[in-house]
């Protein structure tokens, strides 16, 4: 291709991609995550399913859809008022939504009965555990085989949250993971790295994260972010700004990779590897994403969505606390511990 076109592409993408930037709003980022005052109602065209997930896509395969998505929600939950209002508040995203997709609601707390994929009986709260619905909401598209295309946990902006649909809707789950494709669609020309904002808290480089020879002293917070990131922004100058979550981040070994970047780390189990190979093998596909490593290692839980102060507030006590060790379900020990 010529020099003039090649420019005239490269000028195309960047302006694609402030477009889309553009068209994100504010409040997909920004907003009070406080539980909500009155209980959220879902919206009309949401399935009235007999939770028979089986007679549900078979229903929707029979109207020409790719397929069923499982809503899990809670009725006062700031995240899932957000998906509704903001995201298929959107009129292509509820368009599309409808279009591929029948939507069927399930409420984490709920005892309604629940016939799963394989024919198993359960209560929409034993579901819920099951499928580790650490945050709402979140998503389970399954495709016209039953098959799982695709887990969204937690609140993603609308950008994120489209693609996703067209993931799934148009097979792409077939061929790469999806944290690829969205890789994919950000990628765009750069000549040099983009600075990450900076914590005090943050340990330098080298990252030697390794804990299975000698444990660690503190629990292990790894912060996967990149460069032109306004998530990222907004984590560090609110929730990240607030001296009751500033300070909590002292009590971690709390260190900062860039994910798409070829720096050298070794992993808490011992890998070496990149910060790009390991956000890859982690599954990672949002900037910002949070995750929560115990003294020895293991995986305790991750904010790889969007977060604000409450929600970040609770997965921190829930950390440091060592709640997970009486209660491996997030949702349970926040309800039990009054956060």
């Amino acid at each position: 291709m010529p020099v003039a076109h090649l420019v005239t592409a490269a000028l195309l993408f960047v302006a694609a991609a402030s477009v889309r930037s553009a068209e994100e709003p504010a409040e997909a980022f920004a907003f009070d995550d406080a539980p909500l005052e009155q209980p959220l109602e879902h919206p009309e065209w949401f399935k009235r399913s007999f939770l028979d997930l089986r007679e549900d896509l078979r229903e929707a395969v029979a109207a020409g859809k790719k397929g069923i998505a499982v809503y899990f929600g809670q009725k006062r939950c700031p995240y899932c008022q957000m998906l509704i209002r903001t995201n298929l508040g959107l009129a292509d995203i509820e368009q599309y939504t409808r279009r591929h997709f029948d939507l069927i609601p399930v409420d984490i707390w709920g005892v309604q009965e629940v016939t799963d994929m394989d024919g198993r009986v359960l209560t929409e709260r034993e579901y819920s555990v099951r499928e580790g619905t650490n945050f709402t909401p979140s998503l389970i598209f399954y495709d016209a085989d039953g098959k799982v295309a695709l887990r969204l946990r937690g609140y993603y902006p609308p950008y994120t949250f489209r693609a996703a649909l067209e993931f799934v809707a148009d097979g792409h789950y077939t061929r790469e993971s999806f944290n690829a494709y969205v890789a994919r669609g950000e990628s765009r020309p750069a000549f040099e790295p983009h600075e990450l904002a900076e914590e005090a808290f943050f340990i330098p480089p080298p990252h030697n994260l390794d804990r299975t020879r000698m444990r660690g002293q503190r629990p292990l917070a790894v912060f996967f972010e990149q460069g032109e990131c306004h998530a990222c922004d907004v984590l560090h100058a609110q929730p990240l700004g607030q001296p009751a979550i500033n300070q909590l981040f002292y009590q971690f070994d709390a260190v900062q990779l860039d994910m798409r970047s070829d720096e050298p780390v070794i992993t808490p189990d011992g890998r070496r590897t990149t910060a790009r190979r390991w956000a890859e093998d982690l599954g990672l596909f949002y900037a910002p994403s949070v995750l929560f490593f115990d003294e020895g290692g293991r995986e305790i839980i991750r904010v790889d969505s969007v977060v604000r102060f409450f929600r970040l507030r609770n997965v921190l006590n829930y950390v440091l606390s060592k709640g997970y060790l009486d209660e491996p379900d997030y949702q349970q020990w926040r309800l039990t511990s009054g956060f």
